[in-house]
């Protein structure tokens, strides 16, 4: 699976797979069945199976569906798909905690789980997911894992 963990292809049939490969790997870091996510992104356990396998291209709605239910952000899983450049000078700390060696993948899930908290939290005090304004600015996300549910 190390193909998921290097530059994004711009291949359009790799692209696709890879961003298949990488969906999956975010699944199984939540610990999600294809069958819950695709219940938690509201589309059909097939076509998420497919979209996994690189067969189907999904549409940047149908991403941002995922993107949610995974709790990762949508830009992510656009720069996968191709839809947007990668940020410069950004590294997708997600993935490069996936790829560390030296971390079980306990170690990793959680470090991965705690980062995109803090994330929302930016993006939520920042006003720059589904467009809150600065007033929610002290307000959890709602979805944030606490670290009780971490241990």
């Amino acid at each position: 699976m190390s193909s998921t963990l290097t530059k994004v292809s711009t291949d359009p049939k790799d692209r696709w797979r890879d961003l298949g490969s990488f969906i999956r790997e975010q699944r199984g870091t939540a610990r999600l069945s294809l069958r819950r996510l695709s219940e938690l992104a509201g589309i059909s356990n097939p076509y998420l199976s497919q979209i996994e396998r690189g067969l189907r291209r999904p549409s940047a709605e149908i991403l941002q569906q995922i993107a949610k239910a995974l709790r990762i952000s949508a830009e992510t899983l656009y720069v996968q798909a191709g839809i947007l450049e990668p940020p410069d000078g950004t590294p997708d700390l997600s993935r490069l905690i996936l790829a560390d060696q030296t971390l079980s993948e306990d170690q990793k899930q959680a470090l991965v789980r705690i980062y995109l908290s803090f994330r929302r939290d930016y993006e939520n005090e920042h006003g720059h997911e589904h467009g809150h304004e600065h007033g929610h600015k002290h307000a959890p996300a709602p979805d944030a894992p606490s670290l009780h549910s971490l241990s």
